[in-house]
């Protein structure tokens, strides 16, 4: 009886860890997501664990055989106190990490291009191929303090932390961020992508299955960053249709003003639909030039691209020595577009 009592607790805790485990692995989003891209990157998961499996079974089945064969008190075990060589075994503890580190590297240089979050869509899923006459869905997402704005440029609508798709249609994200570099992650969806502030990156996704999934804001931005998360619903073309009109109908007009009321920073902000987006407003967002007197990066970027202040003296402008600054901006802008088309700057990516 005292010998139960004393295991008791050993095995109530074994049992609670246990129970935990295999609580926290129930979902396994990650290897089990619902979209196609997520899938192949879960299946590389788990081909490169299998491939490491490969040394570190067989190491721990041999520290076992060993600790039984040449336990204390066992006769049997052969002691050879002169050998301190093998041909034979040194080629397998060599040969065989050599050969996974050659099919890890192949495997991921391979799979590094494939799954490339620039890199468009060519198929649904592993069954159906992509047409190519399909257009991918748009959406301009946006990483604030502390929320998600999303633009559908299609669409002409805006939503705050919640974002919606099309099943099996392919998704283009374009992404920026107000202040702080911020990660954009929906499980379900594709692996995290970052946002950062005057800079646009990319994603291309899929999902393929119907449903409401988590996604979230994988890199810490400040005390509101438990609470940046949004829901991703993959609907129907239908239901997407009826998803775009609720916000065409329930929304409100999303210009300048309202968009610098709402980049001000806020903890746990409800959901928000807006009907119409004033015209260039993500790429003002993008160029940091959304309030007035700013200079758009990408115009001051073509100025210094032809030059800098020489060019702008060279035109016969007289201004001030920074010719860069949100003071001066309307008055060169002003100067040069009557007359002198600026090149279009590259988006820093």
């Amino acid at each position: 009886m005292l010998q139960l009592k004393k295991l008791r607790g050993p095995t109530w805790l074994a049992a609670a860890l246990a129970a935990a485990s295999l609580a926290g692995c129930s979902k396994a989003v990650v290897l089990n997501p619902a979209g196609d891209i997520a899938a192949q990157q879960g299946n590389l998961v788990v081909t490169a664990t299998v491939l490491m499996l490969i040394v570190i079974v067989p190491v721990i089945l041999l520290t076992l055989l060993f600790a039984w064969k040449y336990r204390q008190g066992n006769t049997d075990a052969e002691y050879d106190p002169d050998w301190h060589h093998s041909t034979s075994l040194e080629l397998v503890i060599w040969s065989v990490p050599l050969m996974i580190i050659i099919a890890l590297g192949a495997l991921t240089w391979i799979a590094t291009h494939k799954l490339d979050p620039y890199r468009p869509l060519d198929r649904i899923d592993a069954q159906r191929a992509l047409a190519a006459d399909v257009k991918p869905l748009e959406v301009q997402v946006v990483a604030m303090d502390w929320k998600w704005l999303f633009f559908y440029p299609e669409q002409g609508i805006a939503t705050v932390n919640e974002v919606a798709a099309p099943v099996d249609r392919p998704i283009l994200f374009k992404l920026t961020a107000t202040s702080t570099m911020n990660a954009f992650y929906v499980p379900d969806l594709a692996g995290m992508i970052y946002a950062m502030p005057g800079m646009q990156t990319e994603l291309n996704a899929i999902i393929n299955k119907p449903g409401v999934f988590h996604g979230l804001a994988s890199h810490y931005s400040g005390p509101g960053f438990s609470g940046m998360t949004f829901k991703f619903h993959g609907l129907s073309d239908a239901e997407f249709a009826q998803w775009v009109d609720k916000a065409k109908t329930e929304g409100k007009p999303l210009d300048k003003t309202t968009y610098l009321q709402l980049a001000k920073p806020s903890q746990r902000d409800p959901v928000q639909r807006f009907s119409t987006v004033e015209t260039g407003l993500y790429g003002k967002v993008l160029n940091r030039c959304v309030e007035d007197g700013q200079m758009c990066m990408h115009d001051m970027m073509a100025i210094d691209a032809l030059g800098g202040e020489a060019f702008v003296k060279a035109n016969g402008l007289t201004l001030p020595q920074d010719v860069c600054t949100a003071g001066n901006a309307p008055q060169i802008l002003a100067a040069l577009q009557p007359g002198l088309a600026l090149p279009e700057a590259p988006i820093q990516q």
